[in-house]
């Protein structure tokens, strides 16, 4: 079901113009767009960081390993599951890996900046893309899944968020979220992100119950690979400077063998390890029927 962003009424068809007020979002670009205005804010955003993004997220272990664990979470938790929406999509790498693993899972992404939609419609052709505002999610009891990963640190507002995932996700359904973990270690990398924090397992669980959801696995990931992550942190603090290509992209081979670590940590999680600690931290919470 859509729902009306000047009104707040709900309706359904393909039609986004609403019968009860008469607000009609605008198409820019082909793009359905609900918070232009938001968008030429961007909050000292560099949209241009989305071309590079693009080029580092097929060459970059984590990114990929981070696409296998998405896709068995929705797998696994969701399997009856037909359609579903990440916010926050950037570039459109998951929808991509998801778009693979589930052919048969109708998807949508939601952004803020229209240029990663532009990778993403080149991603994905065929995909409804919406410019939006996470805070303001234009769906009521609308998809089975609703998906943000690594987004939710960006969003000073982070449980009005999680509420507007709630509204959007239909009874029965559930979320999937992915964010950065540990306080301790924060970094210019974090700053060159414009995150906002980076969580404890407490805090973003707690979160997520108050939006209205049922947690059903909470675990770590990045977990075996912790020690070194803390040292590229520190290294990173000492230099002072962000070289995103150098910070999130090694040699094939190493690349290849951080890649079969992951793959270890997921064959863990697979089996039902909560893995205690790691550079990430994965949520999966139902909405209750």
């Amino acid at each position: 079901m859509r729902r009306c962003l000047a009104c707040d009424a709900r309706f359904d068809g393909n039609d986004w113009s609403c019968a009860s007020c008469g607000a009609t979002p605008a198409v820019v670009g082909g793009l359905t767009t609900f918070a232009p205005l938001l968008q030429a804010d961007g909050d000292g955003f560099e949209a241009a960081a989305f071309s590079k993004l693009a080029e580092i997220e097929p060459a970059s272990f984590w990114f990929r390993a981070r696409n296998r664990l998405i896709a068995w979470s929705v797998a696994r938790h969701f399997p009856s599951a037909t359609t579903m929406l990440e916010i926050g999509c950037g570039t459109g790498f998951v929808l991509s890996g998801l778009r693979s693993a589930r052919p048969g899972l109708s998807l949508s992404g939601s952004e803020l900046f229209a240029e990663a939609l532009a990778f993403s419609r080149d991603r994905l052709p065929g995909v409804a893309l919406y410019q939006m505002d996470a805070r303001d999610i234009p769906f009521a009891e609308e998809f089975d899944v609703v998906g943000a990963f690594d987004v939710l640190e960006h969003i000073g507002q982070d449980e009005q968020v999680l509420a507007q995932m709630h509204a959007a996700t239909r009874p029965g359904g559930g979320i999937v979220v992915t964010v950065p973990q540990h306080p301790r270690l924060w970094s210019p990398y974090d700053d060159y992100a414009h995150h906002v924090r980076r969580y404890g397992r407490a805090e973003l669980v707690a979160k997520i119950e108050r939006a209205g959801f049922d947690v059903q696995r909470v675990t770590s990931f990045v977990a075996l690979l912790l020690p070194l992550m803390a040292a590229a942190r520190l290294r990173v603090r000492r230099r002072g400077e962000i070289d995103l290509a150098a910070d999130l992209t090694c040699s094939p081979r190493l690349d290849r063998a951080l890649e079969r670590v992951l793959d270890v940590e997921l064959g863990l999680i697979c089996r039902g390890v909560s893995l205690p600690a790691g550079g990430s931290l994965l949520v999966i919470a139902r909405r209750a029927a």
